[in-house]
Formats: structure tokens, sequence, C-alpha cells
């Protein structure tokens, strides 16, 4: 995964099916820090009784994964210069 790439967290809480999903906005996967996903989590616990982290906790890690510029490379064959446009 590489450090331009999308990501963002969904986590819920397994024991308190009630309690709503928390979620962390998409970010520069370098932009993902532990400390900022405690810092969420702390806003959560703090306004949320039931929540708690000796609850079990689901998370998923949602990945988009971003081009290299414009998308588009260049190979060399023979001398002569070659773009090729690639399409996910």
């Amino acid at each position: 995964m590489a450090d331009r790439d999308l990501v963002g967290l969904r986590i819920r809480n397994t024991v308190n099916v009630q309690d709503k999903v928390v979620g962390i906005s998409f970010r520069r996967r370098d932009q993902l820090k532990p400390d900022l996903i405690w810092a969420v989590l702390s806003k959560v616990i703090q306004s949320n009784a039931r929540f708690g982290l000796t609850d079990r906790l689901e998370v998923h890690l949602d990945h988009v994964r971003m081009p290299d510029g414009n998308d588009k490379r260049t190979e060399k064959t023979n001398g002569r210069s070659l773009v090729v446009k690639e399409c996910h």
C-alpha cells in the first residue's frame, strides 16, 4: 500500500450492536496514525457510556488505490517512447 493511497476505518462494537459505527474518514495512508485512532475512540468513549474498549470491536479498513499522476506510464522500446494508458 503506497503512502498516496486513501484509507478509512470503520469500527463497530459487536457487543452493543445498537451503538453507531465509528468512522475515520478517508485520508492518505501516511496520515493515518495510531494517535489519531485513539483520539477518535477517546471522544466516542467519553460521549457514550456503553461503548467500551473491553467490548469486542470489529475494524474494517477501506482502501482506495490512487494512481501515479495522470495514470500514464512511459515505456521505452527499441529507442522510441511508447505511452501506455492503464484502465482499471
